[in-house]
């Protein structure tokens, strides 16, 4: 079935229709990496978003029971080249078309997404629908559509919940975390408690925790200070704090680091770091808009990590102040694991 892409500024695209049948809008964005579509689809830093995939084919694998990041995807659709019909994987993976159709997710395939990420280099956000036609009806509404904030709020957990263990315990302060974070946390047998975006200080202070993380997800800073200040007030520089994704941009923000505008938003498992004690370089997996102006920070660190696109800094660790903030995914998911030794650091500095 023909359907169409159409974006605000009156361009649209066509192609054949995938998955679910509905109307739906978003943010429409850029996915780089050339594998790893399931765990985009399912990571709830990307809620709200139709995802534009970039490799010339998708869903060759199928999807299966291991690499989801959430339970409910909160995508709101996909777009790509070419969707594989068949899955190369066993009889229990299930296809990607079935797979969107179940969770009620529509896409388009057949799409040229190179002329795509041409005219999305050319804005920072851009609003797009999914529709079965592109008249000026369908215009008008997408031109009206308001896109929400606080994304962090719908898809952090509604209530606590335990990941026992027998190590360290962590309170785990959840703006939209992957499985794969928990999975890393597991290995090393941290006893964690997942947390709600609005918990209070107290709530925490009642797990009698090790340390904090505050994990990566949708929204920004800004729209999370009014609950997460009060709590960057009492703990830092009492507990480890390790912040990841919109954690690196809190914790940032919180020390009065000047946050920069990327010319594009990252979105992918492509993006180079490299650590200036060592040199050593990590490929490394982000889903942000912002890092670190460098040159204006007064404290000094133990660690800092370049990206090698911008010169920016993308992640830093003080231990004198306990804190370590990436703005890379150290599990990865999907991505390298070479930045998975920041949950060791951070384990370290709770010792």
């Amino acid at each position: 079935m023909k359907r169409y892409l159409i974006l605000e500024d009156g361009s649209s695209f066509a192609g054949e229709g995938i998955g679910s049948t509905i109307i739906s809008t978003g943010e429409l964005a850029i996915q780089t990496a050339n594998y790893g579509y399931q765990e985009a689809l399912t990571d709830p830093t990307n809620a709200g978003k139709i995802l534009v995939f970039t490799t010339p084919m998708i869903g060759n694998t199928g999807i299966n029971a291991i690499d989801y990041e959430s339970i409910d995807p909160p995508v709101k659709g996909i777009i790509a080249n070419d969707v594989a019909k068949k899955v190369s994987n066993s009889e229990n993976f299930q296809d990607l078309a079935s797979f969107l159709k179940e969770k009620n997710i529509p896409g388009i395939f057949n799409v040229d997404t190179r002329a795509l990420v041409h005219r999305l280099s050319e804005e920072k956000t851009v609003k797009a629908s999914i529709m079965d036609t592109d008249d000026e009806h369908a215009f008008d509404q997408i031109k009206a559509l308001v896109l929400p904030k606080n994304k962090s709020m719908n898809v952090s957990t509604k209530n606590s919940y335990a990941a026992p263990n027998v190590g360290k315990t962590v309170a785990v302060i959840d703006l939209g975390l992957k499985h794969s974070m928990l999975r890393e946390l597991s290995l090393r047998q941290v006893n964690v408690t997942v947390l709600p975006y609005n918990a209070t200080s107290t709530d925490i202070e009642n797990l009698r925790p090790d340390g904090i993380i505050i994990s990566n997800g949708p929204g920004k800073p800004r729209e999370l200070s009014s609950v997460l200040t009060p709590i960057l007030d009492y703990f830092y520089g009492n507990l480890p704090i390790l912040g990841i994704g919109l954690g690196f941009l809190i914790l940032s923000d919180y020390l009065d680091f000047e946050l920069v505008d990327l010319p594009e938003e990252f979105d992918g498992v492509n993006y180079p770091v490299i650590e200036q004690n060592s040199d050593a370089i990590w490929q490394t997996s982000m889903d942000i808009d912002k890092l670190v102006f460098p040159d204006n920070i007064q404290m000094n660190m133990n660690q800092e990590y370049f990206d090698l696109h911008s010169d920016l800094l993308a992640g830093y660790c003080n231990d004198s102040q306990k804190i370590i903030a990436t703005a890379f995914n150290p599990e990865g998911a999907p991505g390298s694991l070479d930045a998975v030794g920041i949950f060791d650091q951070f384990l370290h500095m709770m010792e």
